[in-house]
């Protein structure tokens, strides 16, 4: 029963980690287009419940970073984060 709980609980992290993961490429793919305010509806719909987005700039680049807390379980796993990068794109301003 352990073994299978511990299993489960490795599922439901590594699922809010790639839900992370996917909410960051594609804020970020948002805000390299400048559209900041879809970024942020993307985190919110695709990033698991509680995540929180910032936005960061690096010359031409736009990088953006989701937390969120790690699902509850047995695992003593600690707060989740994904990033990703993307080239703003030619006319859009910092």
């Amino acid at each position: 029963m352990v073994v299978l709980m511990c299993c489960l609980s490795g599922i439901a992290v590594l699922t809010a980690h790639l839900r992370c993961q996917d909410a960051a490429q594609e804020a970020a793919r948002l805000a390299g287009r400048g559209d900041d305010a879809a970024a942020r509806a993307a985190v919110t719909a695709l990033a698991p419940d509680g995540a929180t987005v910032s936005f960061t700039q690096d010359g031409d680049l736009v990088v953006v970073t989701v937390r969120a807390p790690a699902p509850g379980g047995v695992l003593p796993i600690g707060p989740l984060h994904a990033s990703a990068v993307a080239a703003r794109e030619d006319g859009v301003a910092g």
